[in-house]
């Protein structure tokens, strides 16, 4: 037998000749992988384990850790490329994935920096100890070391390697402690050199003791690595001469170990035999070999506060991985993870919030109950019946249906499945556009009501019943049904989830958080969105136009186009703000319920108490005054278009005004010209009185001409020159020819001629008291309790008087 080799390259070469001399040779120092090959080198066998021994540990420790995801990182040197190649066969098949397989000559910051973009958490190196500084110090700058990663390197480095390294060449790149804080925690694989097992060996030591020995034989030698496997090795050889001389003795041919030759392939087959059926326990720990290999075993060392300590051992004949308890420490709360863990999670709305707010909502609905109870209670109120009691009950009811809208823009993930938030998506969105649709439908139809009736100067009565209103505000929910029902039926609701960027634990455990947002969307969302605002939007315009075009008209119980105005003010900057608002917060959902929960009690909160706690006020305070006609205004714009003139007046109280200082200027005018006309009368009287005997028949178209002066209708309801007949009569008939007698009146009875002078007086004496005392009250003229007209012309009317003796009557009224 051949006992040594130490070099890989002359121990190879002498391992691949001997098969030719039938010589079995014994290695104890070479740990190199390319001496495993057995049909290259089927007469070589070591005690000491291959540098491929580490992998077995390796997957070892991998399965114990659960880490199903590495990377690795090689020097290009051939010892190193064997260990990594072998080491992909190992793993291959048992669940682990390599992630990333990198190599470098000189740099390693390239493959360094390459890992990390993989997400490669768990590296597994195979270089020297002067590229690990280099390694080490590239770590530091990528920040690919703490409590998130985990190098497992060769642990077969010289004591203290990182000090001489970094003083050779480092020294410029990175500072000692950068350099340290990179290595903090790396774990090393290594073959053990000595067994910790305290037991007795084949040679009679236990390891301890044999160690002791050594130590005191070597005196100022520096120790190897390896003399534990060169005395085992020892024994191996002295083992197996001993069984194959038992093997020589126990044959038929009865050959002796002394007669070896190099061509004897009988007494080199022997062996051979006997080597492979080594098994004892030395120095070194169980010495068993399969197929050449040592199956010995391997050590973990962790770095840990600038040294190495043993933190476990792997058996390979056993395949049993030891960790000594407490030893092994990780810079976290636990093991690194082999990749960024994503934990999904999904926001949800604070329950706290939920509840706040859900309290909030509770309020809102009693405080619109305690209103309808208000509404119904007075419906019969004169204040409440001229405000339409039913709309009232309308307002209310779209209020209460936006509040209930808050509690399922509340519920999502954390209350509800999947499939009742995708129900719910559509119910919400149903229930708060009808519920708007409701109360300002309500409160537009009463406006329109108000405009109806006062949109013309003349205030002709109309007569706009509830139920015309209650077809109004149908007819703008017909409206809502059918966009919504075209929406469920060609492009429904569904739910959707959107997944943000990660985000690091707040625990801060080693784990990334995805947030995951639930939406309610569908394919062709803009274009619905679109249509739902262009439609309220028009409706809050019409009720701005109808709430502008009635603010004068002061009767409080017909109109509520102030606070209806206040109430679209109020809910339209609400609804501005609040969509940007919950824009720019889609994801943050409990932001988003907040802002769109508040906008809704406020704005729902708002209209309620403009509408009706004006009402409340004013029936327990003055029910009374309420309801009195007050002077109101309303306006209407004067337009000329191609021939066609519309008529608009200006406030009704302006023309009011006018009208009556016009009629009060003609009152005065027509006071004048009756205190002229009692002149007149008075001088005909007098002529009458005078000279009766003298007075002949009067012409007939004289007592025409009588009949259109006293006509008195001509002074009120006639033009103007017709109310001036009398005087311009007078003017142009100074002179009446009272005296002048008709041949053809004289002749008849004087008892059948109704024009006669006895008639005429007659007639006079009954129907001039009667026009002075009863008509000429009703223009402003005498009163009706005074007995005699008044004398002076200036003086009011109800104070002028005639003379007592004014008795002469005239024919003709």
């Amino acid at each position: 037998m051949v006992f040594g080799g130490v070099c890989p390259s002359v121990t190879s070469i002498i391992a691949e000749s001997l098969q030719g001399w039938n010589l079995v040779q014994l290695s104890f120092a070479a740990t190199t992988p390319v001496l495993a090959d057995k049909k290259k080198y089927p007469y070589f066998f070591r005690t000491v384990p291959s540098d491929n021994a580490v992998n077995p540990a390796i997957l070892k420790l991998l399965k114990h850790y659960q880490w199903k995801r590495v990377g690795t990182l090689t020097q290009d040197v051939q010892r190193f490329s064997e260990v990594r190649n072998d080491l992909t066969g190992v793993l291959y098949g048992e669940d682990i994935e390599i992630s990333d397989t990198e190599s470098f000559s000189n740099d390693p910051c390239t493959s360094v920096k390459k890992l990390k973009g993989n997400d490669v958490r768990i590296i597994l190196g195979q270089f020297d100890q002067n590229m690990a500084a280099k390694v080490f110090c590239c770590a530091y700058e990528e920040n690919m070391y703490g409590s998130k990663y985990q190098w497992i390197i060769p642990g077969w480095y010289e004591s203290s390697w990182w000090e001489q390294v970094h003083t050779e060449a480092n020294s410029s790149r990175c500072l000692r402690k950068n350099l340290l804080a990179a290595m903090e925690g790396y774990i090393g694989v290594d073959f053990e050199p000595l067994s910790s097992k305290q037991i007795k060996t084949i040679s009679g030591k236990t390891p301890q003791q044999y160690e002791r020995e050594y130590n005191n034989k070597r005196s100022g030698v520096g120790p190897s690595k390896f003399h534990g496997y060169a005395y085992d090795g020892i024994w191996v050889i002295a083992k197996t001469l001993q069984r194959a001389m038992e093997t020589l003795h126990a044959s038929s041919r009865h050959q002796r170990i002394q007669d070896f030759n190099y061509t004897d392939h009988t007494l080199g087959r022997i062996i051979l035999n006997a080597m492979n059926e080594t098994n004892f326990f030395g120095v070194t720990g169980q010495v068993v070999f399969r197929n050449g290999e040592r199956m010995g075993t391997i050590k973990f060392t962790q770095f840990q506060d600038s040294r190495e300590v043993k933190v476990g051992e792997y058996n390979a004949v056993a395949d049993t991985l030891e960790i000594i308890n407490d030893t092994i420490r990780f810079q976290g709360s636990e093991p690194p993870k082999d990749k960024t863990i994503i934990l999904e999670q999904l926001r949800k709305i604070s329950l706290p919030l939920y509840s706040i707010l859900s309290a909030l909502t509770i309020l809102g609905m009693i405080m619109a109950s305690a209103f309808l109870f208000f509404n119904i209670k007075n419906r019969n109120q004169k204040l409440i019946k001229m405000s339409s009691p039913y709309m009232n009950n309308l307002i209310i009811l779209g209020g209460m249906l936006s509040y209930a809208s808050i509690f399922l823009f509340g519920l999502d993930g954390s209350f509800v499945s999947e499939k009742t938030f995708e129900t719910l998506c559509t119910v919400r969105t149903w229930i708060l556009t009808v519920g708007y649709t409701t109360a300002f439908g309500a409160m537009f139809a009463k406006t329109w009501r108000v405009h109806a009736i006062f949109k013309n100067v003349k205030m002709k009565k109309k007569i706009i019943k509830d139920q015309k209103l209650l077809v109004i505000v149908g007819g703008m929910l017909l409206i809502d049904l059918c966009i919504l029902i075209c929406w469920q039926a060609v492009d429904p609701l569904r739910r959707t989830v959107e997944r943000y960027s990660m985000e690091p634990d707040p625990a801060g455990r080693d784990i990334s958080i995805r947030p995951l947002l639930e939406h309610c969307e569908n394919t062709h969302m803009t274009i619905w969105l679109g249509i739902v605002y262009a439609y309220k939007g028009l409706l809050m315009l019409f009720g701005c136009f109808l709430a502008w075009e009635t603010r004068n008209v002061s009767i409080p119980a017909l109109n509520d186009s102030k606070y209806i105005g206040m109430s679209v003010y109020n809910v339209g900057i609400m609804c501005i703000i609040g969509a940007a608002v919950s824009f720019l917060t889609r994801d943050q959902p409990n932001v988003q319920f907040c802002i769109v929960a508040l906008v809704i009690i406020f704005c729902s909160t708002i209209t309620l108490c403009l509408v009706f706690v004006p009402k409340l006020i004013t029936l327990r305070t003055n029910p009374d005054a309420a309801t009195q006609n007050r002077r109101f205004q309303f306006t209407q714009n004067q337009k000329k278009e191609d021939s066609k003139t519309s008529t608009s007046v200006t406030s009704v109280n302006q023309a009011s005004t006018s009208r009556l200082e016009g009629l009060q200027s003609e009152n005065h005018r027509l006071r004048m010209k009756i205190t002229e006309l009692d002149k007149d009368l008075e001088e005909v009287t007098m002529q009458l009185q005078d000279t009766p005997e003298k007075t002949t028949y009067i012409k007939q178209n004289h007592y025409q001409e009588l009949n259109d002066i006293l006509n008195l209708g001509n002074f009120t309801e006639g033009t103007d020159g017709g109310k001036t007949i009398l005087k311009n009569h007078l003017d142009q008939n100074p002179q009446l020819q009272w005296n002048t007698t008709e041949p053809s009146r004289t002749c008849k009875d004087p008892v059948e001629d109704i024009n006669s002078p006895e008639h005429i007086q007659r007639r006079l004496s009954l129907q001039l008291p009667i026009l002075h005392h009863a008509y000429l009250p009703s223009i402003g003229g005498v009163d009706a309790s005074c007995v005699s007209p008044c004398v002076s012309p200036t003086a009011s009317p109800r104070h002028r008087h005639v003379p007592p003796s004014f008795r002469v009557m005239v024919s003709g009224l």
